[in-house]
């Protein structure tokens, strides 16, 4: 159990909690590996670009994950 400490650096441990989860670096860890290979295998496609922004909304949803103020 996560306890969330209301005192303010409560909430940047609670982050840091959050962010050395296995399940959360997994996912960081993935989509950060989709994104450098659709660099480097390269763009040519529509389809590659919806890849790219697929990646890339992944990756921002699991930062967001880290910017909430509550704890799971």
């Amino acid at each position: 159990m996560l306890i969330v400490n209301r005192h303010p650096g409560g909430a940047r441990r609670s982050r840091l909690a959050r962010a050395l989860r296995i399940t959360w670096l997994g996912q960081t860890a993935a989509s950060l590996c989709w994104i450098v290979s659709m660099l480097v295998y390269g763009i040519e496609t529509g389809g590659d670009w919806l890849q790219l922004c697929a990646a890339s909304a992944w990756l921002l949803a699991n930062l967001a994950t880290l910017a909430r103020r509550d704890a799971d």
